[in-house]
């Protein structure tokens, strides 16, 4: 039975990050620190080999992707975006912190900000996006690929289906780092789940020790 690798990445920094801003449907590229951090992560790690690399449209995940997969073929799908924060977008938790209207949306779990887009809507079109690019996988017989999107669409996904089964803030993950996911058309036809089988990147062994082991 064939197994299938999905490598779920989260983009790099942008400006707003640093700022701690609500970032979601904003198109902001990577700052100029994001974009050293994945240079350096790219030199010093390893990434896993991807047929294909599926992004966000937005700026900020097409840009990673294009630094971390320079030579693969990238395909932009617009249901991996990241939530609408509506009119909470690009401010601080801080300049919102005496808004009622705010208060009331973080302490109610799976509620809509403004003019925004509920957790429920998230997880519903990530798992239609996957549902997407398993079945191009399947197709076109690619048993690797990358997803480079954003942290809250990984962290929602993986609450909804990922085995084993965690609340979202256990699946956070920092800037060009990530999961990977292991399906078999079985389990997903059947169950509608996948297994996170573990962190990436690697760590790059020391060239001595690569010469050792290819020896």
């Amino acid at each position: 039975m064939l197994t299938y690798k999905i490598h779920m990445i989260r983009h790099g920094l942008t400006q707003a990050n640093l700022e701690g801003r609500y970032i979601g449907t904003t198109d902001l590229p990577l700052c100029e620190q994001g974009c050293a951090s994945l240079e350096q992560l790219y030199r010093t790690s390893d990434y896993p080999a991807a047929d294909r690399v599926y992004t966000s449209p937005l700026k900020r995940a097409v840009q990673t992707a294009e630094i971390l997969y320079p030579n693969s073929p990238i395909e932009p799908v617009e249901k991996l975006r990241e939530l609408d924060f509506g009119d909470f977008e690009g401010k601080t938790a801080s300049e919102l912190e005496h808004d009622p209207v705010f208060r009331e949306w973080i302490s109610l779990p799976g509620g809509c900000p403004p003019h925004g887009e509920t957790v429920q809507s998230l997880r519903r079109r990530s798992v239609e996006a996957v549902s997407y690019i398993f079945g191009q996988m399947m197709e076109k017989k690619m048993l690797s690929v990358a997803v480079v999107t954003h942290g809250g669409l990984i962290m929602n996904l993986l609450a909804e289906l990922g085995l084993p089964q965690r609340d979202a803030v256990r699946w956070t993950t920092q800037d060009g780092r990530g999961y990977t996911l292991l399906l078999t058309a079985q389990m997903w036809m059947r169950d509608r789940k996948f297994e996170v089988y573990e962190q990436i990147p690697y760590e790059k062994l020391p060239e001595e020790l690569l010469w050792e082991e290819n020896s």
